[in-house]
């Protein structure tokens, strides 16, 4: 091949490597990437209303919300002890009622001590003991039908919450139905969380 022919042939290949390069460094070329325009930035009004919209769920995610009639009184409590909520408080009420009526049923002094109030438990020891003199019957409880919150409330740092029962009570021959509303209270000042039942009242 002829040189000059040969030199023309260097030349224009070096000539095609150095625009295909510029092609590319122009954006032009493969491999190359789009250049994104900037987005305006929001309005002083859109912050605040984007704010807003993020901020709303994540400040009441933990907070309980409270319905029904004892809404107003469940508040009260919660404002009073901020780890208040009903699902555990109404886990712990059936608990309870199961607890003591079975402890009443064997004239378990013991178990019922620490749950009720004095006056609560100076009427129930008067009751095991006439039970037991006079061989009365003792009924066991079969099944809670109903528990829901009657009322609620906090007075002079004591948190009083009432609960209707409604249960099925046997004695081995004979099945009754028990409506009761049992008031369970707790000192919020204090940090001991057990609640204890400080009145029992016959529900109609």
């Amino acid at each position: 091949m002829d040189q000059s022919v040969m030199e023309v042939l260097i030349l224009a290949a070096i000539a095609l490597f150095v625009l295909s390069r510029l092609y590319v460094a122009l954006g032009r070329g493969e491999g190359s990437r789009p250049v994104r325009r900037p987005s305006a930035a929001p309005s002083k009004d859109e912050s605040a209303t984007s704010s807003r919209v993020q901020e709303s769920p994540l400040s009441h995610a933990d907070r309980p919300v409270f319905t029904g009639p004892a809404a107003a009184g469940l508040e009260e409590v919660y404002q009073a002890d901020k780890s208040f909520a009903v699902p555990p408080f109404m886990q712990g009420a059936r608990s309870a009622y199961q607890m003591i009526v079975a402890a009443y049923a064997r004239g378990d002094r013991d178990t019922l001590r620490p749950l009720l109030d004095d006056d609560v438990y100076e009427a129930w020891d008067a009751a095991i003991t006439r039970r037991e003199e006079t061989k009365e019957a003792t009924f066991e409880l079969l099944r809670i039908k109903r528990a829901e919150i009657e009322t609620a409330g906090v007075e002079d740092g004591i948190a009083r919450i009432a609960v209707r029962y409604e249960a099925e009570l046997g004695d081995g021959e004979q099945v009754r139905t028990a409506r009761e509303i049992w008031t369970f209270m707790r000192d919020v000042s204090r940090t001991d969380p057990n609640w204890i039942l400080d009145d029992v009242e016959v529900a109609h």
